[in-house]
């Protein structure tokens, strides 16, 4: 009983994730196919996952990727009023962890390292850290 217990709320877990890392993914504007590779996921497994019921799991850093995202879309808010809050993450960013590319293509270029230090970096901007 147990067991099932803790695979339901697990599911769960991954239903509210995937829906929250979606509804960011459609406010900022963010493609498809790099919404599936922030998610770290095929295309095909994006668009399955984005329908409710979406039974497949989700490993720890899928997870991971799926917070820090619905975290810097927080700290985004706090820190910068529409419309810069909804596009900041596709626009080209000279500051230091971006190197004039746009913040999206350095997480999916770097992968979890740099979606933790964007998180960082946007708390720090706020002084939050």
């Amino acid at each position: 009983m147990e067991a099932a217990a803790k695979d339901l709320k697990a599911e769960q877990v991954t239903a509210v994730a995937l829906k929250a890392f979606g509804n960011v993914m459609s406010e900022w504007g963010v493609p498809l196919n790099e919404a599936a590779a922030l998610a770290d996921m095929s295309e095909s497994t994006w668009k399955r996952a984005r329908k409710p019921g979406f039974s497949g799991g989700l490993t720890k850093d899928q997870m991971l990727r799926l917070s820090a995202v619905i975290g810097i879309y927080k700290a985004l808010k706090l820190y910068f009023s529409d419309p810069i809050s909804v596009r900041w993450m596709t626009l080209p960013n000279n500051g230091p962890l971006f190197g004039g590319a746009r913040p999206v293509d350095t997480l999916i270029e770097e992968g979890l390292p740099q979606f933790l230090r964007v998180r960082n970096y946007l708390d720090a901007l706020r002084g939050g850290a």
